[in-house]
């Protein structure tokens, strides 16, 4: 059985880009053992509202609940309850260079065109790298666009054991297959994202009528032939999306549709999407219901957390020559 640690910033509305690209592999593979943070310091790097992050940070924990994360198998915790991320984060900054953190990719696409950009933005791969760290994490499950970050994180580690001992695993990455890569639905070559507009993303707090107008009025391409292809990337993109959440392949897709119309397809595509979608956001809205309950299952899960966290930080102590 691997230690796995996931992360996620509550920054935002879910969207069901995050319930099909992680979520639902959170969800299929949990056992003992699996940490999943929501990583509300990382959120804290650019402005942002105090009672926003607040209220932020309580819901997203209510919508991985009500997609089927149970507290009783895995450890669901906020980063910023668990006091060692920040101490692992000062200890591992010491090892990083300012060379390979001002050439994080993210960083560039996040300081663009701000006139101010905070140090904890620049250093945040390090306090990323801390969070995988300090959970002796042997995979960490990513997108494409976050593997820069685990290679960081193994560097870091593989420097620390280096220069002062054994005393980290080096985390492997994994990555999501089917339904990992939901692409905006107005704006087809970009991964969906809540920072391109409201039309091209199907929101999990959005209503069923809602998510069937943003699904109808989809972009599609030339002609009427629902086939995927780099010459169809919008009918490719909504394949995509009915192969993740009917289980269909894009092939048996495409004979099911042979002869018939947009209409048709995106019609059974939004009911599909809703129907799959139905049982979490009634979840959500139960669970919404008494969010002090929530709070207890984040405070129980930050218990459960620092217990693994301490040991890592009394080693880390120890090789750095600190007093006990």
């Amino acid at each position: 059985m691997h230690r796995v640690l996931s992360g996620i910033q509550p920054s935002g509305d879910p969207h069901i880009g995050n319930y099909l690209g992680a979520w639902l592999r959170w969800v299929g593979e949990q056992v003992p053992g699996h940490f999943f943070c929501i990583v509300d310091q990382h959120a804290i790097t650019v402005p942002y509202d105090l009672a926003d992050l607040r209220q932020r940070t309580v819901d997203l924990a209510t919508w991985l609940l009500a997609a089927g994360l149970d507290p009783d198998v895995c450890t669901l915790f906020v980063q910023s309850q668990v006091r060692e991320h920040t101490e692992l984060a000062w200890n591992l900054n010491c090892v990083a260079t300012m060379g390979e953190l001002s050439r994080m990719t993210q960083f560039k696409e996040k300081s663009e065109g701000r006139d101010s950009v905070s140090v904890g933005l620049f250093a945040y791969p390090v306090l990323q790298a801390a969070d995988i760290l300090l959970y002796q994490a042997e995979q960490v499950p990513i997108g494409a666009d976050q593997r820069q970050h685990v290679e960081l994180t193994r560097d870091l580690a593989a420097r620390f054991n280096h220069r002062f001992g054994d005393t980290f695993t080096l985390p492997q990455p994994t990555f999501p297959t089917v339904g990992a890569r939901i692409m905006d639905l107005q704006l087809v070559d970009k991964k969906m994202s809540k920072s391109l507009g409201p039309a091209g993303t199907l929101l999990l707090n959005d209503d069923e009528a809602t998510t069937r107008k943003k699904l109808m009025r989809a972009v599609t391409d030339s002609g009427s032939e629902v086939r995927a292809g780099p010459d169809k990337p919008g009918v490719t993109n909504l394949l995509d999306l009915l192969a993740a959440v009917t289980g269909a392949t894009v092939p048996e897709l495409e004979d099911r549709y042979s002869g018939k119309g947009y209409g048709d397809f995106k019609a059974d595509l939004a009911e599909a999407v809703n129907g799959v979608l139905r049982p979490v956001r009634e979840r959500h809205a139960e669970l919404s219901g008494d969010p002090e309950a929530v709070s207890d299952i984040l405070r129980l899960g930050a218990s459960r957390a620092r217990e693994v966290a301490i040991k890592t930080m009394q080693t880390v102590r120890e090789r750095l020559g600190f007093l006990p």
